[in-house]
C-alpha cells in the first residue's frame, strides 16, 4: 500500500488540534494543522498536496463557509466538524461543499470510516 495522502486539519482551538492530529498520527496519516483562515488561504493557492480536509468550525466566523466551498470546489473531500447537532448546520456544510459532518464529541470509528472511505473514493478517481 502506498503513502496516505495529507490530512489538512482546521480548528481554533489548538489542544484540540494537537490531540487530533496526535490520533490521525498513529492512524498513519500525515497532517497539515492550521489553526487561522489566512494559512488556510495560502493552502488554497497551492492544494494539490491534500487529501482531505477535515474542518471543525467552532470559533470561525461565518466566512469559514466560503473556505469549505473553496476546498470542495478544488475536488478536495471535506469534513465538517460542529459543535453541536443542529439540522441547520448539517444542511449548511453540505450545501457549502462538505462530504459529511460530524458532531462533537467526536466518535472515532465514524470518523475514521469517513475518512478511508473518502480517501479511498479519491484515489479510485
Amino acid at each position: 500500500m502506498g503513502i496516505k495522502p495529507r490530512i489538512l486539519t482546521i480548528d481554533r482551538n489548538q489542544r484540540n488540534l494537537e490531540l487530533l492530529n496526535q490520533f490521525l498520527g498513529k492512524e498513519g496519516y500525515e497532517t497539515l494543522p492550521m489553526t487561522t483562515l489566512s494559512d488556510l488561504a495560502k493552502i488554497l493557492e497551492h492544494p494539490e498536496k491534500l487529501g482531505l480536509a477535515l474542518v471543525d468550525i467552532s470559533g470561525f466566523d461565518r466566512s469559514i463557509w466560503e473556505y469549505c466551498e473553496q476546498l470542495s470546489n478544488k475536488g478536495i473531500p471535506l469534513l465538517v466538524v460542529a459543535p453541536q447537532q443542529l439540522a441547520n448546520i448539517r444542511q449548511e456544510g453540505l450545501s457549502h461543499g462538505a462530504d459529511g459532518v460530524l458532531f462533537k464529541p467526536l466518535v472515532v470509528k465514524e470518523l475514521m470510516s469517513l475518512i478511508r472511505s473518502l480517501i479511498r473514493e479519491d484515489s479510485n478517481e
